[in-house]
Formats: structure tokens, C-alpha cells, sequence
């Protein structure tokens, strides 16, 4: 099965009093790059996230962000750092000493002054468990999407090997009439010339002109070509760079088959094919 590069996913938990939130994005590229943003409470994660990546995608650019919110429990007691409230409190006694016009604060202005308060420790140990079964729920899902694009992907090139067939079988149709064509044409060159020659050396003359406009080669070489696209697709690993390999190769056969054109039936094939081919890269730059 075939898969794209561009998708997205998104799964989101709370547990414990921990809000996480994955946000996956994957377009192409040639080879897996990721890219890991964390809170700090969490960098520690990066190489666990990694490979948990490494071991499901083959290709594409990804970017894993994690979001994380630490609710701090309704009914939890407030713990004061006494230290931190002298200083404050001390500060506040000098600044009323050299100014008549400063007020003390009152007691909630000194509960919400940085440092008064001790907030509890969150329980990273517990956040990274969760936030590692909720990133392999967000590449399930990210791989889903990119099979279900795939999928896609596959059906279109499908039709596009159709259409090369189709194509192929066309000029291999007037293959027999170009030939007839040719000999025609150089005999009635020889009549015209009055020439009188021998009739071995013009079946020579015969071969050698219709090796030059043979295309049976080509056309042959560009069935094999749908045949091995299709083989490819069917199988359960990335295919991205083998495929593009292959539309190489249908490119080849198809210039060649342009330039060889022996008429122009020949001629409107070949083009015909050079656009169902491109029109199959276009696809297959988005294959993982």
C-alpha cells in the first residue's frame, strides 16, 4: 500500500491534572526529516520521540509539536516561601520610609507577587508516559491519512498507466502500414530516378531505413515499464524513490519514441505519452 507525505493529525489528553496536545505535519521530502518542539519539562523526550518516528515513517518532513498545560489542583494548599514574603515585605517598608505617597499592598497584590507562593511541582514522570501513548495515537492517525491519500494517489496513477498502454498499443498499430509506407515510398524514389538496382542491396537499403524508424524496442520497453510500476505499488514498504526512478525511465523511452516517430499518428502518441507521464510524476512526488 502506498502512502502520501502530506498530512496532519492532532490528539489531545487530559490526565492527572496534565492537558497535552500533539500536533503532527508531514510534506515531502526526499529523505525523513523531523522536527521536535517540547516543553521544557519534557525535552528529555526528543530521543524516544524520534524513534518512535523513525520506526513507523520512511519519508517526509514532520513536525511534532507538543503542547502542555499543568492544572494545578482547585482544592490544593498554598504553600508560602517565607523568605521570599520577608524580602518582599521589607522592600515595601523602605519604599513607605522615602515616599509619602506609597501604599502597602494589600494581601492579595503580595499573593500573586512572583516567588510568594511555592507552586507544586508537576509530575513530568507521569506527563512522559502520557505523552507517549498519545504521540502513537497521533501517527496512527497520521498514517492513516496518508494511506487514505495514497490511495488515492494510486488510483490516478493507475488510470495513467491506462492511458500509456493505450498509447503504446496505438503506435504499435502502425507499425505494419509505416513499414509498407517506407518501401513504397523508396520505390517509387527508384522509379522516379529510373535507376536500376540490384534487388538484394535494396532489401539491404529496405532494412537499414526501417531499423532507423523501428520503435518495437522502445514500445516494448515501455510495457515492461507499466508492468514494474505496477508491481511496485502493491507492495508494503516506501516505493517514493523507486517510482521516480521509473518515470525516468518512461521518460527515455518516450523521448525516443518522439525522436524515431516514423509519422504522425507516431508523433501524437509519443506526445500523448509524455504528458500521461508527467502527468504520473507530478503524483509520484508526493509517494512516501
Amino acid at each position: 500500500m502506498i502512502r502520501s507525505m502530506t498530512a496532519f493529525a492532532r490528539s489531545q489528553s487530559e490526565q492527572d491534572g496534565t492537558d497535552l496536545t500533539w500536533e503532527l505535519r508531514s510534506v515531502n521530502h526526499r529523505y525523513l526529516e523531523v522536527f521536535v518542539r517540547l516543553p521544557e519539562e519534557l525535552r528529555g523526550l526528543e530521543p524516544v520521540v524520534r524513534e518512535r518516528v523513525g520506526a513507523r515513517l520512511g519519508r517526509g518532513k514532520l513536525e511534532c509539536a507538543l503542547r502542555c498545560r499543568w492544572n494545578t489542583a482547585q482544592d490544593a494548599s498554598l504553600e508560602l516561601d517565607h523568605d521570599r514574603l520577608k524580602g518582599v515585605l521589607e522592600a515595601c517598608r523602605e519604599i513607605e520610609t522615602r515616599s509619602a505617597e506609597a501604599t502597602s499592598p494589600g494581601v492579595i497584590d503580595l499573593l500573586r507577587w512572583p516567588g510568594v507562593v511555592r507552586e507544586p511541582e508537576p509530575d513530568s514522570g507521569a506527563a512522559q508516559q502520557q505523552a507517549l501513548a498519545l504521540l502513537d495515537q497521533a501517527l496512527d492517525d497520521l498514517v492513516a491519512t496518508r494511506e487514505r491519500e495514497g490511495a488515492q494517489i494510486k488510483a490516478v496513477l493507475e488510470a495513467r498507466l491506462a492511458g500509456i498502454e493505450a498509447q503504446s498499443a496505438r503506435a504499435r498499430a502502425r507499425l505494419p502500414e509505416v513499414r509498407q509506407r517506407a518501401r513504397a515510398k523508396l520505390q517509387a524514389r527508384l522509379e522516379e530516378l529510373q535507376a536500376k538496382v540490384d534487388q538484394d542491396r535494396l532489401e539491404q537499403e529496405l532494412v537499414l531505413l526501417v531499423q532507423k524508424m523501428d520503435v518495437d524496442e522502445e514500445l516494448d520497453r515501455l510495457d515492461g515499464h507499466v508492468s514494474e510500476v505496477r508491481r511496485v505499488l502493491e507492495r508494503d514498504e516506501p516505493v517514493g524513490r523507486r517510482l521516480d526512478f521509473l518515470m525516468q525511465e518512461f521518460n527515455r523511452e518516450a523521448n525516443t519514441l518522439g525522436s524515431k516517430s516514423p509519422d504522425s499518428e507516431t508523433t501524437a502518441a509519443a506526445v500523448e505519452l509524455k504528458v500521461l507521464i508527467e502527468q504520473m510524476r507530478e503524483q509520484v512526488q508526493n509517494v512516501e
